[in-house]
């Protein structure tokens, strides 16, 4: 459209206009990770953004293992459920500090826990600590250390579960089934949460074991039949 129209964008500004217009006419005030990923993208590369300045990393994905998002069906409507409400908690949080969470240390964080509502804190929590484990995951990755990276993989799920609470009884089923498969390094929730899928990261030589057994044991425990999608990275938006 932009092409057609003579308009020539800059990626990152695509992605601003992207984000502005779910925070003004869809009424979600999310961050623009997916905004970046889909203008930035590159096949077979993940994305390690700084969402302060927009800059950017992009790191490559071995070739033997396979993105698996696994659909829990369970429907979630981010702009009337938690989300916003987790960003002005958050944003609550980073008052009591001054500063934003992102510049808080753990350290901080334990030396004025009284100084803050336990939501507030196990937020804060989330936060900070999740920010520590993508430097972590970056470094894993650029080592080719999966068993590392999925381990930092769980340890996100726990904290979206238990601290930032936008989990749901069905994610939580879905990443533990997929969590103690064979070939499988890591599984977690994945978008805003609250239903959705979960993403896993698998051996291309389990995918199809994977499949049929996350799909049968899925719908062993809550009687649904989950949407299983063998996926790649790929490369962002292009004229077609």
């Amino acid at each position: 459209m932009l092409s057609v129209s003579g308009i020539d964008l800059g990626r990152t500004d695509l992605a601003r206009a992207c984000q502005q217009a779910e925070h003004e006419f869809a009424g979600l005030r999310c961050g623009i990770m997916d905004q970046m990923i889909a203008c930035h993208g590159r096949a077979q590369h993940a994305l390690m953004l700084d969402t302060r300045s927009l800059e950017y990393e992009l790191l490559p994905l071995p070739r033997d293992v396979s993105v698996i998002v696994c659909n829990t069906m369970v429907k979630h409507n981010l702009a009337t459920t938690g989300y916003n409400t987790r960003r002005a908690e958050c944003e609550t949080a980073a008052r009591a500090f001054g500063r934003s969470l992102r510049d808080v240390t753990l350290y901080d964080l334990e030396n004025n826990r009284t100084d803050l509502a336990d939501t507030i804190y196990r937020r804060a929590r989330h936060v900070v600590t999740e920010d520590a484990r993508v430097q972590s995951a970056a470094v894993a990755l650029t080592n080719r250390n999966l068993g590392e990276f999925g381990r930092l993989m769980q340890e996100s799920h726990r904290s979206l579960r238990d601290d930032y609470e936008v989990s749901c009884r069905e994610l939580d089923i879905m990443v533990e089934i997929a969590a103690g498969l064979d070939g499988v390094f890591g599984a977690r929730m994945t978008g805003g949460g609250f239903g959705g899928c979960a993403v896993s990261l698998v051996h291309t030589g389990s995918v199809e074991q994977f499949r049929a057994t996350v799909t049968n044991r899925y719908q062993q425990e809550t009687k649904i039949l989950p949407d299983v999608y063998v996926c790649t990275a790929a490369s962002g938006v292009e004229e077609m």
